[in-house]
C-alpha cells in the first residue's frame, strides 16, 4: 500500500509541475516546458523516455529486493543512468539487470549505483541545490542550448547527458564544474559529429533576422537625422520656428 501511495504521489507531483506529461529526473521545470522543436530527439522518443522513466520508478517501488535501496534515474533517447545507494555489490548488479529486463528498447544501461547506507536528506537536498544551480549556469551561455543537455546529482556527483558536439559537451562540463558543492563532473553523452542542419539554418536564419532589425534602425536614425537637418535649413531660410513636418 505504501509503495502504491509513493508512486500516485510521484505521478501526481510531475504532472501538477508539467500540466501534462510527467517530468524526468533532472529536468527541470524551466527545461521541461520548452518547445518540443528544440529537443534534439522526436517528439515520440520524448514520450518513449518519459513512459520508461515511470515504468523503472514503479518497478523499483514494487520489487521487493530494492525496498531497501535508494534509486533515482536520468534517462535520454532510452539510454538509462541509474544512481543511488545499494546495500551490497549483489544488489547493485541485480538492479542493473532487472533494469534492463523492464524494458526491451533501453539502449543502455550506466551503473552509478554506490554500495553503501543510503544517503541523508540533507545530501540529497544538497544535490537538488546543485542540479538548480547547473541548470541555471546553462542558461548564461550560447555554445548549446540548455535543453540539450540533462543534469542529476547524486552524492554532489554531476551526470550529464544528451546528443551533443564535443565543443558543446566539453563546454557543459566546464560550466557544471563550477556549481558550488559539486565533487566531480561525469559525461554520459552521445556524440555528434556536427550540429543538425536544421539547428544551423535557424541560427542562420535569426542571424538574418536581426541583421535586417539593425539595417532597418540604421535607416530610420538616418532619416531622423536627415529631417533634423532639413527642418535647421528651413528655419535659417526663413528666419521663423520652421515649417512643422
Amino acid at each position: 500500500m505504501k509503495k502504491i501511495i509513493l508512486f500516485t504521489l510521484l505521478m501526481v507531483n510531475s504532472l501538477l509541475l508539467t500540466g501534462c506529461l510527467p517530468v524526468i529526473q533532472g529536468a527541470s521545470t524551466v527545461n521541461s516546458v520548452v518547445s518540443v522543436s528544440n529537443d534534439r530527439r522526436s517528439a515520440g522518443t520524448i514520450l518513449d523516455d518519459k513512459t520508461l522513466y515511470f515504468k523503472l520508478a514503479a518497478w523499483s517501488m514494487d520489487d521487493a529486493k530494492t525496498e531497501d535501496a535508494h534509486l533515482n534515474f536520468l534517462i535520454y533517447d532510452k539510454m538509462v543512468l541509474i544512481a543511488g545507494e545499494a546495500s551490497t555489490n549483489e544488489m547493485r548488479t541485480y538492479i542493473s539487470k532487472q533494469a534492463q529486463l523492464q524494458a526491451p528498447q533501453i539502449k543502455q544501461v550506466f551503473n552509478e549505483i554506490k554500495v553503501g547506507p543510503n544517503s541523508g536528506l540533507l545530501s540529497r537536498a544538497k544535490d537538488s541545490a546543485i542540479t538548480l544551480q547547473v541548470e541555471a549556469l546553462f542558461h548564461d551561455q550560447e555554445v548549446f542550448h540548455p535543453i540539450h543537455v540533462r543534469v542529476m546529482t547524486e552524492a554532489q556527483t554531476i551526470y550529464l547527458m544528451g546528443a551533443v558536439t564535443k565543443r558543446e559537451a566539453d563546454k557543459a562540463a566546464k560550466i557544471a564544474s563550477k556549481a558550488k558543492g559539486a565533487r566531480k563532473v561525469v559525461k554520459l553523452f552521445d556524440y555528434l559529429k556536427t550540429r543538425p542542419a536544421a539547428e544551423i539554418e535557424q541560427d542562420r536564419q535569426r542571424e538574418i533576422a536581426a541583421q535586417k532589425e539593425i539595417e532597418r534602425k540604421k535607416q530610420q536614425a538616418e532619416i531622423a537625422d536627415k529631417k533634423a537637418e532639413l527642418k535647421r535649413q528651413i528655419k535659417e531660410l526663413d528666419g521663423t520656428t520652421g515649417t512643422p513636418f
